[in-house]
């Protein structure tokens, strides 16, 4: 590969609904520029950029990759992103490191769920974008209804669509398509040009008017020569595109058929004259030593580089994925790693084209490139020179709301658990994992179960960890409403020095402090010396749950009196019995769970809001209040979070996956008495068969 400087560089993502085409495009773009000798097919697992395991077992992308391609004295690098909700942090690294977006939508199906999700996210980075209506070749397909749905779409969202490409026939029939900028005809793979088909002569020159007059907007002294000439030049009139292109006043629409390579070539071009490279898109901002810096897109500035996705690859080990906002990076030379505070040594410096490696001996500003066996980097982390440190801040992802419990299916399998999470939760940002202390379990939390069983996947054929899932246990927490007492003596006398101990103690409900332990003991019937062993006692069992297997809080213990022997009495006596007292006292004091109950906002669909309510009361959830959104109704809501489990499935299946919630933690409440039964009765068959396992041994 040639040495591509700032201005000729582009970097662009591919985003849209799963299934629109993005892989057979990009590999369209691979073969129409002679960069592989044959057309990959998904279907088949042979394409360069879905070139994972699981993704030819699943036969869908998972994973972005970074195709480049050549053209005209240009490097591109193409993101190819996935499409399905599950892997969205994938879809939100790619964007964060484009300078522009291309938004596939299905000649069929038109606009869908995430072809709106990839505008969101595009618009969150203020990216400019193409539409490119693929799949021409498709039975039933409709330029021109899927264009006026593009076109609604986008002005409903500020902005205003215009046709760039034109399809010369439809469904079998596509052949070709008629550039309006250049006013020729692409044929096939686009190697071909010809004179507009006569039938489209009309059509062409109107979207050319529409074009002349859209790039007249660009610039004020472009807007007085078409008043004055009535005309522009095509090199005027890229110019003037370019400028409500990057602007995001306009979004060109395109059309191509991936799978058949045609328009590709014609695509390509259009991307290298109309998207921006880095000298001229967005600038990033990092964080200095002296507050916040805008980076310059050059190798004479210092490095500020963004180090978007790692990978672990049996073979090579470590691959870090890196994107340069300012400076260069040489091959054998070091980066200082802001983040981590450590020095890194730059060997195996390569560009990644799906399995084929690229060696480069510098990568300039604005490009994209891929480091081996780094040490401590990882996701989220910024290069920079050590004498001018540089953060830059890493992207927001959604929260990951699908939950699951692990555990290990082997004791070798044990040992790996944690580092083995802690690897695939560096590699993914939307993965996140923690041992929950109240129920005791790993708990590894997802975008959905696609999410989570990728991950597990991954975990068995990356790293040789098996583990197995199912649903976690709900963090409820016991405690009591009124006041009660109870005794216990613990007596025991087995030859030789015996136990013995008794506990009086009282209980009482304590809203302001988790536990307070006391005593009001008159006389000598009990040492104040055994008290320790008594508070030890009690607070283990509120670990550990006087009555329903959940730690217990709020709640204040006097010791009043007791009973000690002078030859047998020992502290280990006094917890035994403080344990049992306590917990003969909860059993009189009413004693009740308590659940986390939650703030939702569930986003939706206007038309769904009456079934996302309805599904809501079904929760126990109680609505707060609601608020539109460009069409879209916000609920908020307070649900137990036992009744969240599973709930980003049964949203998507409601709103045919354009709902979306976010979830705070807001308080405990009292479970009600239905639920509370199950729960008890499932902790007490827990024990009792701990107990028979026990007695077995």
């Amino acid at each position: 590969m040639k040495e591509y400087t700032t201005e000729f560089l582009r970097n662009i993502a591919l985003v849209s609904h799963g299934g629109a085409g993005k892989t057979m495009l990009a590999e369209a773009f691979l073969h129409a520029t002679g960069a592989t000798t044959r057309l990959g097919k998904v279907e088949d697992g042979t394409t360069a950029s879905d070139y994972d395991d699981e993704e030819h077992r699943r036969k869908i992308s998972i994973y972005s990759s970074v195709i480049p391609i050549e053209h005209r004295d240009h490097k591109i690098n193409i993101i190819d992103a996935p499409g399905y909700t599950d892997f969205v942090g994938e879809i939100i690294s790619a964007l964060s490191v484009a300078d522009g977006a291309i938004i596939l939508v299905d000649a069929v199906s038109g606009i869908e769920v995430g072809t709106e999700l990839a505008w969101r996210y595009a618009d969150e980075f203020n990216l400019p974008r193409f539409f490119v209506i693929n799949k021409m070749n498709r039975d039933n397909a409709n330029f021109e209804e899927t264009y006026d749905a593009i076109e609604a779409f986008v002005k409903a969202h500020g902005k205003r669509a215009i046709k760039v490409h034109l399809p010369i026939g439809e469904k079998a029939g596509f052949k070709g398509v008629v550039d309006i900028i250049g006013m020729k005809s692409y044929l096939g793979d686009g190697k071909t040009t010809a004179e507009i088909p006569a039938d489209l002569q009309d059509a062409a020159e109107k979207a050319h008017f529409a074009l002349v007059e859209a790039a007249a907007e660009g610039e004020d002294e472009l807007m007085e020569k078409y008043l004055e000439n009535g005309s522009l030049t095509d090199a005027e009139m890229v110019r003037g595109l370019e400028d409500v292109v990057y602007a995001g006043a306009f979004v060109p629409v395109f059309c191509a058929a991936g799978g058949q390579e045609i328009g590709a070539i014609a695509l390509l071009n259009d991307i290298i004259d109309l998207m921006p490279s880095p000298l001229q898109a967005i600038k990033r901002v990092a964080q200095g030593k002296n507050g916040e810096e805008t980076l310059k897109p050059s190798d004479t500035e210092p490095l500020a580089a963004y180090v978007w996705k790692t990978t672990a690859d049996p073979f090579v080990g470590k691959m870090t994925y890196f994107r340069i906002y300012s400076g260069s990076v040489q091959a054998e030379g070091h980066v200082w790693n802001q983040v981590k505070g450590a020095d890194e040594r730059v060997s195996g410096l390569h560009f990644q084209r799906g399995k084929e490696t690229i060696p480069a001996k510098v990568i300039h500003a604005g490009d994209i490139a891929v480091v081996s066996k780094l040490t401590v980097t990882v996701t989220g982390d910024t290069f920079c020179d050590k004498g001018h440190p540089l953060t830059i801040e890493k992207p927001k992802f959604p929260a990951a709301l699908y939950r699951v419990a692990i555990t290990p299916k082997s004791q070798a399998d044990a040992a790996k658990i944690s580092p083995t999470l802690a690897r695939l939760c560096e590699e993914d940002m939307t993965l996140v994992w923690q041992n929950d202390p109240i129920t005791h379990e790993t708990v590894l939390q997802g975008m959905g179960d696609q999410h989570i069983d990728v991950a597990l996947h991954r975990a068995q054929t990356k790293f040789q960890v098996g583990l197995a899932t199912h649903e976690p246990r709900v963090p409820y927490r016991e405690g009591i409403t009124r006041k009660a007492s109870g005794q216990y003596r613990h007596k025991k006398q087995s030859g030789g020095s015996g136990q013995f101990g008794e506990v009086h103690l009282r209980i009482e409900p304590l809203p302001t402090a988790d536990f307070e332990f006391t005593d009001e003991l008159v006389g000598m019937n009990l040492s104040k010396s055994y008290l320790p062993p008594i508070e030890k006692g009690i607070k283990a069992t509120m670990e550990r749950g006087a009555f329903a297997g959940y730690p217990m809080s709020n709640v204040k213990v006097i010791v009043y009196d007791g009973k000690e022997h002078e030859v047998d009495s020992k502290p280990l006596a006094f917890e035994i019995a403080g344990r049992e007292a306590f917990k003969l006292a909860v059993h009189d004091a009413g004693p009740v769970l308590f659940e986390p109950i939650m703030t939702i906002r569930v986003t939706v669909p206007d038309a769904n809001m009456g079934d996302v309510m309805s599904d809501l009361s079904t929760r126990r959830g109680r609505v707060q209040g609601t608020d539109s959104e460009h069409g879209n109704t916000i609920i908020v809501a307070n649900v137990p979070l036992a009744e969240l489990l599973r709930y980003t499935t049964q949203l998507r299946s409601i709103t045919g996956g354009r709902g979306y919630f976010t979830m705070d933690f807001d308080h405990y409440d009292t479970v009600p008495s239905h639920i509370t039964g199950p729960i008890i009765e499932a902790h007490r068959k827990e024990m009792e068969a701990k107990k028979e396992e026990q007695g077995g041994i």
